[in-house]
């Protein structure tokens, strides 16, 4: 008789974007069918987005189970454009080589291992494309699968009590960097994530709105709205009195153009 080994299994869960609330009953599930969580320490600033991956593993999980941690590798922030997607290239790189350790080492035939994703793992996480390219270096072998997660832009716009997008409207999601460029042409609703550099403090426009959201779903959540004029200043205040504060600061906005 020919026997076949088992495949090793990844369930890449999103915990949402920061509440313990936002945990969904199906990524409760998923929790419950892990042998091994995998865990990236970002440092003691960070700490408390890893102790929360703890308390959710220890309120959630019921079965036995093993938690596998190492150090999440540096990560050049600071490259201008021409260099920055080769930082991220090398970043994503090393991180596959922890990514691949522990799927390789750390995790039996047979047995399922998991990254607990904040916010959703779809939307500007890498994770999926650096599991894309742990099995493309053909060194383990293994299947995964995805549960979503509530994103910072859905709670953003859930603290806000408003649509991301107006009737027979689109609405655009895109990074500060692509904002500094200008504000998007073809859209009046701009969602904006990954702005180290408050990129809407160049923008203009008398007719544009802010809705600004940051440590959303934590007990750290603050939230500004207004015309982007009047509050710009306040918002830059804000977030660099939370980041001198906690060391680290995660935001995101919706901007709103009014043409009527």
């Amino acid at each position: 008789m020919v026997q076949t080994r088992s495949v090793r299994k990844i369930i890449v869960i999103g915990i949402g974007a920061g509440d313990p609330d936002h945990l969904t009953l199906q990524a409760v599930k998923a929790l419950n069918q892990v042998d091994v969580f995998f865990i990236l320490d970002k440092g003691e600033e960070k700490s408390d987005l890893v102790q929360l991956r703890h308390d959710i593993i220890e309120q959630h999980v019921t079965r036995p189970h093993r938690l596998v941690s190492a150090q999440d590798p540096p990560r050049d922030r600071t490259a201008p454009d021409p260099a920055y997607a080769s930082a991220v290239g090398d970043w994503r790189h090393h991180r596959g080589d922890i990514y691949e350790h522990f799927i390789g080492t750390d995790l039996a035939d047979g047995e399922c291992g998991a990254f607990l994703v904040w916010g959703d793992p779809a939307l500007y996480d890498s994770t999926l494309g650096i599991l894309e390219d742990v099995r493309d270096r053909g060194t383990v072998a293994f299947d995964y699968e995805v549960v979503p997660g509530i994103s910072s832009v859905s709670a953003l716009a859930a603290k806000h009590r408003t649509g991301l997008n107006r009737l027979a409207r689109p609405v655009q999601i895109t990074t500060g960097r692509q904002l500094a460029e200008g504000f998007p042409e073809g859209t009046d609703d701009v969602v904006v994530m990954l702005d180290a550099h408050q990129a809407f403090a160049g923008i203009e426009d008398e007719d544009v709105s802010i809705f600004w959201g940051a440590y959303l779903g934590t007990p750290d959540e603050l939230l500004v709205a207004g015309r982007l004029a009047d509050v710009a200043g306040r918002i830059q205040t804000l977030r660099a009195e939370a980041r001198a504060r906690k060391g680290w600061i995660m935001d995101t906005y919706l901007l709103r153009r009014d043409r009527d």
